[in-house]
């Protein structure tokens, strides 16, 4: 199947751009994972990212945050070059890449004080943000449990709080509901939608249920091409289900 080309442009905004790809590309060896992708998300938009298994999702978020440098192009985190200003750009940025890696043996608080520390907030914004956040997650019940013994569920909050600690205006989430129940799944959804208030977030998943409750805009790679940049509204125009337009932006591309 051709590239699908996108269905009308993006919305416009007035807003500042705080995530921007250009002509992102990643090779690894001869194998190209993420080829010449490019979007523009402006503050106070929720973007959600879809793509089959290994269509370069998780690559692209890497790319954004600065984790891999890119073989070329761009990425950008409120402005700043995540090649060259990474630190500046990571100050503005809250990344939970999928299955974050967490200290079993410490407890939420502990943990979250570490972090705290780690990120130089002073002493009074310390206990002021541990505490919001805390609120936030809703962790009040396993604050002293060690880590390594919550549910999947909660560790996942765990990790949503620590990157919220230093109230970062860009979030950047692969897969926050991967391999939840339902409850935790609602938990976490509801959780996006307060932070979708007032930051700009991406998320990748595979739930295509949640894009609706959850996205302003839809985003979709496959193979490493982005195929698809537009609203739900938009690829719903053809009267055919989420599942129906996935089948068919996700086909082979050539």
């Amino acid at each position: 199947m051709s590239q699908v080309p996108t269905d009308g442009p993006s919305p416009k905004s007035t807003r500042p751009p705080m995530i921007e790809a250009v002509g992102l590309s990643k090779y690894f060896g001869d194998f190209a994972a993420v080829k010449d992708v490019s979007f523009t998300i402006p503050q106070g938009q929720v973007v959600a990212f879809l793509g089959p298994n290994g269509a370069g999702k998780s690559t692209t978020m890497r790319l954004l945050t600065g984790y891999l440098a890119p073989s070329s192009g761009t990425a950008r985190i409120a402005g700043h070059d995540m090649s060259t200003d990474r630190l500046k750009g990571a100050a503005r940025l809250g990344y939970l890449p999928e299955n974050g890696p967490l200290y079993d043996d410490m407890t939420p608080r502990s943990l979250l004080t570490f972090f705290a520390n780690a990120r130089g907030l002073s002493p009074a914004t310390r206990a002021d943000r541990i505490d919001a956040v805390i609120e936030l997650c809703a962790l009040q019940a396993v604050l002293g449990k060690a880590i390594g013994k919550l549910s999947r569920g909660y560790r996942q909050r765990v990790g949503m709080a620590q990157v919220l600690l230093h109230e970062p205006d860009v979030l950047i989430l692969d897969e926050p509901t991967a391999g939840l129940d339902p409850n935790q799944i609602r938990e976490v959804r509801e959780t996006i939608r307060k932070l979708g208030r007032d930051k700009t977030i991406l998320l990748s998943t595979h739930i295509l249920q949640e894009v609706e409750a959850m996205a302003d805009r839809l985003l979709f790679i496959d193979e490493g091409k982005l195929v698809y940049d537009g609203t739900v509204a938009q690829l719903n125009e053809q009267g055919k289900s989420l599942d129906e337009r996935f089948a068919e932006l996700t086909a082979s591309v050539a």
